[in-house]
């Protein structure tokens, strides 16, 4: 048996006997929110990009649990400029702030926040760069969801019934 397939086994030994069960596995945290999740209602196109793709993550809300509060934070900063003054590229630098909370309890489960960046580029026309624009609002408001998913989906199983 080589090194690499010794050290995974080894590795997932001792994974699981310290308590690590998969996200998506019977009792795993992925099952237990999954159609459970309501969203705050979303005011912004940024806001539906970032509740659509938890909707994507964690499936539609059916018998809902928790609900999702989330307030996204988006800043658009001159990233290229020409010696002429011109800005041809932007960087959207975002932040979303979340808080799960159990609504029979209104006990809060998971709060915290997470950041990420984007850019586009201005170069093309003026309905290309507005396109572009668009277009990376919605890829920073779906990264900050799925970053948000990610540290839901971590949270420990016992945290969420």
């Amino acid at each position: 048996m080589s090194w690499s397939r010794r050290a995974f086994l080894l590795g997932s030994l001792a994974l699981a006997a310290c308590g690590f069960s998969p996200v998506y596995g019977p009792g795993g945290t992925g099952g237990k929110l999954f159609g459970k999740i309501r969203t705050a209602d979303p005011e912004t196109p940024d806001d539906f990009a970032f509740a659509g793709r938890i909707a994507e993550r964690l499936g539609p809300e059916g018998a809902a649990t928790y609900e999702l509060g989330w307030q996204l934070r988006i800043a658009v900063v001159p990233q290229a400029i020409t010696p002429d003054e011109i800005t041809t590229r932007y960087a959207l630098n975002g932040s979303a702030e979340y808080l799960l909370t159990d609504i029979d309890t209104r006990r809060t489960v998971a709060r915290g926040q997470v950041s990420s960046f984007t850019s586009y580029s201005t170069t093309g026309t003026t309905i290309a760069t507005m396109a572009a624009e668009q277009d990376a609002h919605e890829r920073l408001a779906r990264l900050l969801a799925d970053q948000v998913v990610n540290r839901l989906l971590a949270l420990e199983p016992s945290t969420v019934e």
